[in-house]
């Protein structure tokens, strides 16, 4: 049989890094519009901060390296990986907290390792990690939700860019006036007095299924992740083994003692958890290769988020999670390899 062969210009494929990230951008929009609704503008101003030192930091290492730097900076990965950064923080940030968690996603933990589509570890999870060990303080000042008292003396756009600027409260507001745990920290440290998770969730701040505000916005996260599927960005292995590492952990020990241990809804629908299984963990790059491998990954982090919910130091565990199965990659990718064809 005779081919004929194809001569330049060839047929472009319709996927492209600059596509892909542009979806993933899509599909957070709805998260973002609920997130702002609840807890005001810190999102945005965040993500612009964020965003910013971002791309300066890619062009300053772009132009160390000698490499072009205007394909790379228009690809968009490196805005992902800022606007997910802003999604972890708390409306109230500091500029020089944003800056710090930039600086390592974008110079240690993706160019230091030959830049995109090299790095072993998320830069979104780093960067978070980096400022939640340096700056535990800045990082548990949330706003209550929309719908409270406390948050009706919230600041506005204004006041959210002048204290991500100085760091400073408008006068006359203290964080006794507006702040608060999250719903995740505060259910730890209630059990750890003693209280059971029937008498905390009687709390105004918790809803039917996970937390007040934040039912809503993990919600319209899987609605972002559906439009993921949809463009096939991600495959369905990930989030479906991080929901199931956390239901079936979550589901047993419930069952064993509903008075110490939350149902399943409430670790589903609080904290991070379907940003991580929509948007974090699926990251193509740090994540495992194989379909079996995905799903053995996914599994991995649900169970360790659930483990450091429950045991560990920290509320949520998300970006802990990640980062220790992402060390776990190799391996994950060298025993679930698919046989090659005759073996």
């Amino acid at each position: 049989m005779r081919f004929e062969p194809a001569f330049a210009p060839h047929y472009r494929p319709a996927s492209s890094v600059t596509r892909v990230m542009g979806d993933v951008l899509i599909g957070l929009l709805p998260a973002a519009a609920v997130w702002t609704w609840y807890f005001g503008p810190g999102l945005i101003v965040n993500a612009v901060i964020a965003t910013l030192v971002a791309l300066g930091c890619e062009a300053a290492m772009l132009k160390a390296r000698n490499r072009p730097p205007g394909e790379q900076l228009a690809d968009l990965s490196v805005i992902v990986t800022a606007v997910l950064f802003a999604f972890c923080l708390p409306p109230l940030t500091p500029w020089w907290v944003t800056a710090t968690g930039m600086i390592f996603a974008v110079v240690f933990a993706k160019h230091l390792y030959g830049g995109l589509g090299f790095n072993p570890f998320n830069p979104a999870m780093v960067g978070y990690v980096v400022v939640l060990v340096s700056f535990p303080s800045d990082l548990t000042n949330w706003l209550p939700p929309a719908g409270f008292e406390m948050a009706e003396a919230r600041p506005g756009l204004l006041a959210t860019m002048a204290y991500a600027l100085t760091g400073n409260l408008p006068a006359g507001l203290t964080w006794d006036m507006i702040g608060g745990a999250t719903p995740l920290d505060d259910l730890k440290t209630q059990i750890g007095l003693m209280r059971t998770v029937t008498e905390v969730r009687a709390d105004p701040l918790y809803g039917d299924m996970g937390a007040h505000g934040w039912e809503w916005i993990n919600n319209f996260v899987v609605l972002g992740g559906a439009w993921l599927l949809y463009r096939k960005v991600i495959r369905w292995q990930i989030p479906v083994g991080v929901l199931i590492g956390i239901i079936l952990p979550a589901t047993a020990f419930f069952l064993y003692d509903a008075g110490r241990f939350a149902p399943p809804t409430f670790h589903v629908f609080s904290g991070a958890t379907m940003l991580c299984a929509f948007f974090i963990a699926t990251d193509p790059v740090s994540a495992a290769t194989s379909d079996r491998g995905r799903l053995v990954f996914g599994l991995g982090i649900g169970v360790l988020t659930w483990v450091i919910r429950t045991w560990g130091g920290y509320p949520d565990g998300v970006a802990f999670a990640v980062l220790l199965m992402n060390m776990a990659v190799p391996a994950i990718d060298r025993f679930t390899a698919p046989r090659v064809y005759g073996r």
